[in-house]
């Protein structure tokens, strides 16, 4: 998109990582029998602080418990919907519960959010996670949009001892933000463009499906505005409110359930904690699993939410 070659978040989040272990002997990096080209390298390297636990996540999360309560910075890698929903019960009680009293850095790296594994069919789809991880207490949800964000992450991820959900999209994407960026990770979302009426609200693989719809609209000279939401907890209401307030017309669009407490319900949340009389619309994935196969265009139009659905919508 602007001079930055395709990467998937998983390569460039874990080239991070493998960078600071050079210079951190307090990292940890754990697998459920999950590879990728660029983790050979740090499997090689790191003998002593890489481990394979096998296709069994919720023994990845016990590991990483215990590395991490002996002061360890952690890193679980798994596949999202296995990782999340699998995991579940060991996630809330050793991680979320041990976090309200005690340091516990523990970063869950879950690829293939949303529909990114499409073709895997509903086994593979995580669609849930928005829902289940926002409910759990001091956990951190990050959904970055690009590779970029996912790798500047890594600092934030090795100062602040809590739990994290770091929810990667499965596919190579390009770049939304410049090399430059610097990332306000106590905001939580980035204003992409601002527009007059309408504003798109997104998070994840979402956004450059809303930037594309954004120069549709622009075609026919509507302006809309673009929020990208990369932190859906914690949620900085303030920030993300003084960006809408001025729109009448809030289009809120998210690989996963709609109506279900996912980004939808946190931007509902915001509004009508302060009374806004500003008009919501959600897109997303309905209540139902999607046994049909194809690629992630024809799954959203399954549920209504393909590009020309929701351009209807703005132009109402």
């Amino acid at each position: 998109m602007n001079g930055v070659p395709i990467r998937t978040m998983r390569d460039a989040l874990i080239g991070r990582i493998y960078k600071k272990m050079h210079e951190n002997s307090r990292i940890f990096f754990l697998s459920a029998d999950f590879g990728s080209p660029v983790l050979d390298k740090l499997r090689k390297d790191f003998k002593d602080r890489f481990i394979n636990v096998g296709i069994a996540e919720q023994n990845l999360i016990n590991v990483s418990t215990g590395l991490a309560l002996e002061g360890f910075t952690v890193y679980a890698y798994a596949i999202a919907p296995f990782l999340t929903m699998r995991a579940y019960e060991q996630i809330r009680i050793n991680l979320a519960l041990s976090a309200q009293h005690r340091d516990i850095n523990v970063n869950l790296i879950g690829v293939g959010g949303g529909v990114s594994y499409d073709v895997s069919g509903p086994t593979h789809h995580c669609l849930e996670d928005l829902t289940i991880i926002r409910a759990l207490p001091n956990v951190i949800l990050f959904s970055p949009s690009d590779a970029l964000m996912a790798e500047k992450f890594i600092d934030f991820s090795i100062r602040v001892k809590q739990p994290k959900y770091i929810r990667l999209d499965g596919k190579p994407l390009p770049a939304i933000y410049d090399k430059g960026k610097n990332f306000e990770w106590q905001k939580g979302a980035c204003e992409l463009l601002k527009g007059d009426k309408v504003c798109m609200v997104t998070t994840g693989f979402m956004t450059h499906k809303a930037l594309k719809i954004a120069r549709k609209l622009q075609e026919s000279n509507v302006k809309a505005g673009l929020v990208d939401v990369f932190l859906l907890k914690p949620v900085n209401d303030d920030f993300i409110f003084n960006i809408l307030k001025k729109y009448k017309r809030i289009i809120t669009i998210e690989e996963a359930f709609i109506n279900k407490g996912g980004l939808d319900s946190l931007i509902l949340n915001i509004l009508n904690s302060r009374n806004a009389r500003i008009e919501l619309k959600n897109f997303g994935f309905r209540d139902e699993y999607i046994f049909k196969l194809g690629n992630r265009d024809f799954l959203s139009g399954l549920s209504h939410f393909a590009d020309n659905d929701i351009i209807g919508a703005i132009n109402e």
